[in-house]
């Protein structure tokens, strides 16, 4: 119990520093910008085109601000519209939305629109989300939030600022990994030999996917800007970004979840037949992880294929919808990087099965580990 207590506050103490840790693109903001929250009070659409559905130029806005040294002042905002749908946003009277501007002379101007203010209500879902794991799973809960925590820490402060400074992606995103498995590894496991098996075979597993993707990434001939916004980081002062290992990286550091989820239902499930029956041996130990990992391999495959492809249906719609043949939309290459993170990550999954059940039978039917 004290073990875990110890691992318990070691993450606790990690988050609070991660929270502090300077990501180095402080400063990429104008220091003299401002981004509040703002009611619309008025809107002239004088300036706006509309061609069928889609509308170009820009939408006046009037605005209060309700937050911020200037809360209470009125001013002019701008909306421009790029002409499509998934960026642009029509206001109307009455809406809250986020503006960006500048002071100068004392006064607001260069006063921009930032969409609609989405933030009460993603804090609102989030404080949900914590109640209601901590209902369910009660301190097990709180053990798995912290380590949401560290996770979401590790990302933004750790992994994507290394990326943005050009240090190799596939390194930094393993250690990244490695770090968020024992993460939950130990705090959902404990430091045990439970913990300990479930980080072993996850691990190990998210090894192989990585290693599979350097192999097979050649022959699909992807450039890694085929994920959202990759090719606007070379326009916006980073041209040096290797764009193909960043994508590599994140086929193994997407399926991670996957992986560990896995490897802890098996470290679980050996830990609960070691101790109804202490004297079970090695074979039989692996045995029983072996059967656990055949069970939810079948649906956690199909989860990966959900998970990746769920964001693509409106893409493969238009294609169908074009009459595209089969083949030829298996070859493009938006499609084939899913298939090849599908498949990468599902050999991974499958993978952790035996390498986890291997790692629990070894450390089980050892007495003095």
């Amino acid at each position: 119990m004290l073990k875990n207590n110890i691992v318990s506050l070691f993450f606790v103490f990690c988050c609070v520093f991660l929270s502090f840790l300077p990501t180095g693109f402080e400063g990429s903001r104008a220091k003299d910008a401002y981004l509040v929250k703002a009611v619309v009070l008025s809107v002239d659409n004088a300036d706006l085109r509309q061609n069928l559905i889609v509308r170009t130029g820009t939408q006046d806005v009037q605005v209060e601000i309700v937050q911020g040294p200037h809360k209470g002042q009125r001013t002019r905002v701008v909306n421009p519209l790029a002409g499509k749908m998934e960026f642009d946003e029509i206001y109307v009277t009455g809406d809250t939305i986020l503006v960006e501007y500048k002071i100068h002379d004392g006064k607001i101007h260069m006063a921009f629109t930032r969409g609609y203010y989405r933030l009460n209500h993603e804090l609102f879902l989030i404080a949900l989300f914590g109640i209601f794991i901590v209902a369910v799973a009660g301190f097990t809960g709180l053990k798995a939030l912290l380590s949401f925590l560290f996770a979401a820490l590790m990302i933004w402060k750790v992994l994507i600022p290394l990326f943005l400074k050009d240090f190799s992606p596939i390194p930094i995103s393993l250690a990244v990994v490695a770090a968020l498995t024992a993460s939950v590894s130990f705090l959902v496991g404990g430091w045990t030999r439970k913990g300990l098996t479930a980080f072993v075979g996850s691990f190990a597993g998210l090894v192989l996917a990585c290693i599979l993707a350097k192999l097979f990434a050649p022959g699909f001939h992807l450039n890694g800007a085929v994920r959202p916004y990759a090719e606007n980081l070379l326009y916006a002062g980073f041209p040096h970004l290797d764009l193909t290992e960043i994508f590599l990286a994140g086929i193994f550091l997407s399926c991670s979840g996957a992986v560990m989820d896995l490897s802890m239902d098996i470290a679980a499930s050996i830990d609960e037949v070691k101790s109804k029956k202490p004297e079970i041996g090695f074979g039989e130990l692996f045995g029983s992880g072996m059967a656990v990992g055949r069970s939810v391999i079948g649906t956690m495959t199909t989860t990966l294929l959900l998970a990746y492809s769920g964001g693509y249906t409106a893409m493969l719609m238009n294609f169908m919808g074009q009459g595209w043949k089969v083949q030829q939309i298996l070859n493009v290459n938006f499609v084939a990087s899913e298939i090849l993170n599908v498949f990468v990550g599902s050999f991974g999954l499958v993978a952790v099965a035996p390498l986890t059940a291997i790692a629990g039978a070894v450390m089980y039917s050892r007495k003095n580990l």
